[in-house]
């Protein structure tokens, strides 16, 4: 009675039972997700990767660093593919890129493939994600991927109890605080204690930290802001927690062998080459100066002259329809009027600024040499916008800056009620944008 478990990178997992073998989010690529670099460094055997044979691959949502395409296409297409999504589109992506067998998972609806059964259970998020419930061989695996649980979730979780193994995110990412670094406040650095109530909860045997498997651009200031949780205080505190438990790290490539009464090493994926040290750990500086806008764009190449249309042409025109084409909800900071500077800093520093004028649902641009007071300021790399547009570029890797000036007195006390997704930027980038990292993927796929 056993259960062959191991790390691919990130919230990839192979699981083995017998002779059957199934992939869970699985990401070849570093980096992955445009500029996430793996965390420890790992680089992917593509040929031994395209020679391996799965009797199915689950994929618990559709953000780009848990359902690559690009990842997907090495594999053979007749591996079946179980998706938790509420868009069509991916699926129908899927299709298009070739997989025959591709199906819907259902909250609390059993799959069973082989010697194993996945249940894919309701996150808090359930628009968004799912988790997975893997039973084989009598062992109980809760891969908890990216989700929160909720309350309700909980109760049924812990009624499937006994639990094995959880693999846990343990990471507390810095999202929305590397956006809007000199407005936002320094949190104490500790481990959630909602996690720890739930794992008390849950009470597993073992607990792997998982998810976030990786760092920005070695350059990249996000290094030192984003990530405030390690590797050693996950431990720490979680066997404090849970003295009958322990914790576990897998770095890439690693496998275990769990069973009914023991964990113990196995042969790693051979696929999946470590590079360098791997028992890296986070560290954070929550006091870190982020650098100037202008200072990150030098990192970026160079927008071709076309691109740089593409950016120009949208700011002066595609943003405007964008905007004015969504309905949003009153309530909201631009409920009143206010001038937004849009800040543009290409490959060389230099700046362009371009102003508009806000007032709820609708937008219009200001000539260059408006002087109107400022109620709102985005500063962003060009190249990032070009990627946003055409690459599918996420949010997280933007580098964009919310608000990183003072503001006259009255609009100081209005800004510090707004929401960060009121920034006009963000609305018409993100917003109703889903799949938009895949169908570029599969328009690269295509072409060659």
């Amino acid at each position: 009675m056993s259960l062959k478990i191991s790390r691919i990178l990130h919230a990839g997992y192979v699981f083995e039972c017998g002779a059957t073998r199934i992939a869970f989010d699985p990401i070849f690529e570093n980096p992955f997700s445009r500029n996430c670099h793996a965390f420890p460094d790992v680089r992917f055997d593509l040929d031994q990767i395209r020679q391996q044979r799965f009797d199915a691959v689950f994929i618990s949502h559709f953000h780009d660093d848990h359902c690559s395409l690009e990842s997907l296409d090495l594999l053979d297409r007749d591996t079946p593919i179980y998706l938790y999504c509420l868009f069509d589109e991916l699926f129908a992506m899927l299709r298009e890129l070739g997989f025959r067998h591709v199906h819907a998972l259902r909250v609390d609806a059993a799959v069973t493939i082989g010697s194993m059964e996945i249940t894919p259970r309701e996150a808090i998020d359930a628009d968004v994600d799912s988790m997975f419930q893997v039973r084989a061989d009598g062992l109980n695996v809760l891969n908890v991927v990216d989700a929160w649980i909720a309350p309700v979730t909980l109760g049924v979780l812990a009624r499937e109890a006994p639990w094995d193994m959880v693999l846990w995110p343990f990471q507390t990412m810095r999202e929305v605080e590397v956006l809007m670094p000199s407005r936002s406040e320094i949190d104490p650095v500790e481990i959630p204690a909602e996690w720890l109530a739930q794992l008390k909860v849950l009470n597993p045997r073992y607990v792997v930290p998982s998810s976030c498997q990786f760092q920005q651009e070695p350059w990249s200031w996000y290094n030192r802001a984003f990530f405030p949780l390690t590797y050693r205080l996950f431990q720490q505190t979680v066997e404090a927690t849970l003295p009958q438990a322990r914790v576990v790290r897998l770095n890439p490539s690693v496998s275990v062998t769990l069973d009914a009464t023991t964990l113990r090493p196995s042969a790693p994926l051979p696929w999946v080459i470590p590079v360098g040290e791997q028992d890296v750990d986070y560290q954070y500086d929550g006091h870190a100066a982020p650098p100037a806008t202008a200072d990150i764009a030098r990192h970026f190449a160079p927008l071709t002259a076309e691109q740089a249309r593409t950016v120009r042409d949208y700011c002066h025109a595609g943003l405007l329809e964008k905007y004015a084409d969504m309905e949003l909800e009153p309530g909201g900071y631009f409920d009143q009027p206010r001038v937004w500077r849009l800040s543009l800093y290409d490959h060389d520093g230099s700046v362009t600024h371009l102003r508009y004028r806000v007032h709820g649902d609708s937008i219009a641009r200001l000539p260059d040499d408006d002087d109107s007071p400022l109620g709102w300021t985005t500063e962003v790399p060009l190249a990032k916008v070009y990627a946003a547009l055409a690459l599918g570029e996420s949010l997280t890797s933007m580098y964009m800056r919310i608000n990183d000036a003072r503001f006259d007195a009255v609009t100081e006390e209005e800004i510090a009620d707004a929401e960060i997704v009121d920034d006009p930027l963000i609305r018409c980038l993100f917003n109703d944008a889903f799949g938009a990292y895949q169908a570029a993927q599969l328009r690269r796929l295509q072409e060659h």
